[in-house]
């Protein structure tokens, strides 16, 4: 990897009469007629601008509209007949301006802001064209000292006390608000509700993220009994399916049954009732929103058993009927598989608290969609 000064990374942008350069937050656009160069700053951070791993570097915004307009509007605008000017990739360590390559936008997220008529760059990920090396990852990303990971206490609890299970499981996986931060939209539910989704509830206050990222538990307040005595509890993201309990006329039972049901299909049984649903669906949301993944390119079985054979099988029944869903943990890492011995077909997704929770996966020989060591 070459090393430059601030003067020959701006040259890669274009002519010095054409070169506009923008700061934001901790990085750096340089655009002129030539190309775009990215600046950011070497280290490991969630909270700003960096190189997030071998294959990929992320810049947080907001950015300034012409930074939106060259990363993310003009591709679209240009007929596929013009060529598209590189973004040229760069992170400063203290001797200069490292190197990386050339990338492209891999996603990017906009937003329309109160009081402005444009929309804002927020977020954008550029994917290297050549990857990074071990040793240049931690050239531009040093490592640091792994934080303590949340710890497996609660999983001896999962077939003894449900509750002290899921309790010891969110509150060990999320930071904890403060009281006076609280999520203030989780008020008391109108309907009797079994105590098991009233425990979920109290927990989601100090932890909303536990309420889900990908599906959702419908916030205590919105709860609704329809005409047939049914309670929606949890949505898929998309609304492809919803998760319910019934009604009982002498109040709730003590864990009862969670019916899954697609759009226009028969209600189908959890294969767990609610103490077990709760802690599937708390962990299935941890991993989908954490942080750090790890995201395997069309496992096979085999495969599924070499990432899976380091780590603690979750004992509880799948998960979903749709979709057969077992979970996997360690220190600071949910796992989930589901698929089919049948045609050899799974799907895995792993999420993590720290990248360093990524370690058990990384021995296993396979092609990574997504592996953010």
């Amino acid at each position: 990897m070459s090393l430059l000064n601030d003067m020959q990374a701006s040259a890669l942008a274009g002519d010095a009469a054409t070169r506009e350069n923008y700061t934001f937050g901790s990085a750096t656009a340089v655009i002129g007629n030539a190309g775009t160069v990215i600046i950011v700053e070497a280290g490991d951070a969630r909270d700003r601008s960096s190189v997030w791993n071998a294959e990929e570097v992320r810049l947080l915004g907001p950015a300034p509209t012409p930074v939106r307009h060259r990363l993310v509007d003009q591709p679209w605008e240009r007929s596929t007949a013009d060529v598209r000017l590189p973004v040229h990739l760069t992170a400063r360590v203290p001797e200069g301006l490292v190197y990386l390559g050339t990338g492209s936008v891999a996603r990017a997220g906009t937003e329309l802001r109160p009081g402005h008529a444009e929309h804002v760059l927020t977020d954008c990920v550029f994917r290297l064209d050549t990857f990074l090396s071990r040793p240049d990852l931690d050239r531009v990303r040093p490592p640091l000292p792994p934080p303590a990971l949340p710890d497996l206490e609660w999983l001896s609890n999962v077939n003894g006390n449900r509750a002290t299970a899921l309790e010891q499981f969110i509150t060990g996986w999320y930071p904890a608000m403060s009281e006076a931060r609280a999520q203030p939209s989780l008020q008391a539910p109108t309907l009797d509700l079994p105590e098991g989704l009233r425990h979920f509830y109290d927990l989601a206050r100090r932890h909303p993220a536990s309420l889900g990222v990908q599906n959702r538990i419908v916030p205590a307040s919105k709860l609704r009994a329809d005409p047939n005595g049914v309670i929606v509890i949890g949505e898929e993201n998309q609304g492809g399916f919803v998760w319910s309990l019934l009604r009982m006329p002498d109040g709730p039972e003590a864990d009862p049954t969670v019916w899954f049901q697609g759009y226009d299909e028969p209600p189908i049984a959890e294969q767990e009732p609610l103490s077990g649903f709760l802690l599937q669906f708390a962990l299935f949301e941890a991993a989908m929103g954490a942080d750090y993944l790890a995201l395997p390119h069309e496992p096979t079985g085999q495969q599924v058993r070499l990432l899976t054979e380091g780590l603690h099988r979750v004992p509880l029944r799948p998960f979903c009927p749709w979709y057969p869903t077992q979970f996997y943990v360690a220190p600071g890492l949910v796992l989930h598989v589901s698929g089919s011995a049948d045609d050899d077909s799974f799907s895995v997704w792993a999420g993590a608290t720290h990248r360093s929770a990524l370690a058990p996966l990384a021995d296993a020989a396979i092609e990574w969609n997504q592996f953010d060591v």
